[in-house]
């Protein structure tokens, strides 16, 4: 996993595959991100000796042998002044829904946190790049949704035009109607950890 940024409650990894470092906690047998900042893996030192053959037994991962997965604010760039360009990624926290699109508050381009929050939208035709047509907002986002997101296009004098029309694009934290925090189990749906049950969304492939 290379570096990348994470807002709190975002899904890092499964917990039978990472060892859970500074700035991330445990839920259901998953590893979520408790700040925003930096996502960084550190790799197990391998025990010196002569190399032997693995058998199935041997392969089996201990916690000793996992990778460490962490959050750390110091990898993050401090906040400044930063217009979101075409072709950047951007973390956005979506505001309002509409028939036609969503309305989103852009945190994070890149790796740099915005010192001002930019608006911009994510239309019906930008979610996702095939069946453009059947596309319905409200079982793409909701309000206070984190989006992944690529710029596309300046837009107006108002909104920046966003698109989640990629694998790697779309929710990567969300909150159920009832208030709980939720995890991906598609790419069309994330399900309340406490209630079990099931909202529909625009789901990012995770990292």
């Amino acid at each position: 996993m290379a570096q990348t940024i994470a807002v709190p409650g975002q899904l890092l990894g499964p917990a039978n595959k990472y060892i859970a470092g500074a700035g991330t906690h445990i839920q259901d047998s998953n590893l979520y991100a408790s700040l925003l900042g930096t996502v960084a893996i550190e790799e197990p030192e391998k025990a010196p000796g002569p190399a032997k053959r693995l058998t199935k037994i041997e392969a089996l991962q201990t916690p000793a042998t996992l990778p460490t997965i962490s959050v750390s604010r110091s990898g993050i760039s401090e906040k400044r002044e930063v217009l979101p360009e075409v072709g950047n990624i951007v973390l956005c926290r979506v505001t309002r829904i509409q028939p036609r699109q969503a309305t989103v508050a852009i945190l994070v381009v890149g790796e740099t946190v915005l010192e001002a929050e930019w608006q911009g939208v994510i239309r019906s035709q930008d979610v996702r790049a095939t069946e453009k047509d059947k596309v319905k907002i409200y079982e793409s986002f909701r309000p206070g949704d984190i989006v992944r997101a690529q710029v596309i296009s300046l837009g107006d004098q108002a909104n920046y035009y966003l698109s989640t029309a990629s694998n790697e694009l779309g929710v990567i934290m969300a909150t159920s109607e009832a208030g709980n925090s939720m995890f991906p189990v598609s790419w069309k749906e994330y399900r309340d950890a406490e209630t079990g049950l099931s909202e529909s969304r625009k789901v990012a492939k995770p990292f």
